[in-house]
């Protein structure tokens, strides 16, 4: 797998939030990858990649989309394990939906599955679940799951499930929306709060944030709430 068609892969210092190589938190994810990897149906050796992809999850430009938000999205996949109709190919998801980021470009999902495309066969995964995850990593431009898209529902679902925050943290979301301001700090202020405040309406417009039974019952009002306090604020 060459990230470098992709991303400029660097060695992260201090993205705030992300783990950095060596770390408690990346052993765990390296772990995590592996047994993934092998559930997915992977017949070569998993490490390289997960260097690879660990590697661009940590890059220096990432405020929000850090190794951070792998391990909480990863961990929001397991919430919603049993609602999937192929939890392997939705963690594969998880794990490259944010694999190509810079905030600079609008591309980022697209390259990301491109990704996904090229490193799952060489990992000797089949071409029917490296499809299956390109299209949930493609999904998670619109985050708009068909329904009985029971796959798309659990990867959308643990993607913005940051939106409610964290019951034992009430400052979590309030972290979440300081680290997509710093991952964006060449927008001008004035601009990023036009920006930002039309992100939010439009997810308050929607009908239902989450899909998932699970999603529904515990973070739609929250998030919903969290979303409204940050729009007054900006506005």
């Amino acid at each position: 797998m060459d990230t470098d068609k992709d991303t400029d892969t660097g060695t992260n210092t201090d993205t705030g939030t992300g783990a950095s190589a060596g770390t408690d938190a990346d052993a765990a994810l390296r772990r995590r990858w592996a047994a993934t990897a092998a559930a997915a149906g992977a017949d070569r050796d998993p490490a390289p990649y997960a260097d690879r992809l660990l590697a661009a999850w940590a890059e220096p430009q990432r405020r929000y989309h850090t190794t951070a938000h792998l391990a909480d999205v990863l961990a929001r996949v397991d919430v919603l394990a049993a609602h999937a109709a192929d939890p392997a190919a939705v963690e594969l998801a998880a794990w490259f939906h944010d694999a190509v980021y810079r905030p600079d470009r609008s591309e980022n999902e697209e390259r990301s599955a491109a990704l996904a495309e090229r490193a799952l066969p060489e990992l000797g995964i089949g071409p029917d679940r490296t499809a299956e995850v390109a299209r949930l990593v493609r999904l998670t431009v619109t985050h708009d799951p068909a329904p009985a898209d029971t796959n798309g529902e659990a990867l959308c679902d643990a993607d913005l499930a940051v939106l409610a925050g964290h019951p034992d943290d009430p400052g979590a979301y309030a972290a979440y929306a300081a680290a997509v301001r710093a991952e964006y700090a060449f927008v001008p202020d004035e601009a990023f709060r036009t920006g930002r405040a039309a992100v939010l309406r439009q997810l308050l417009g929607l009908p239902r944030l989450f899909r998932t039974p699970y999603g529904t019952a515990h973070w739609e009002a929250p998030a919903r709430r969290n979303l409204a306090a940050e729009l007054a604020a900006l506005t």
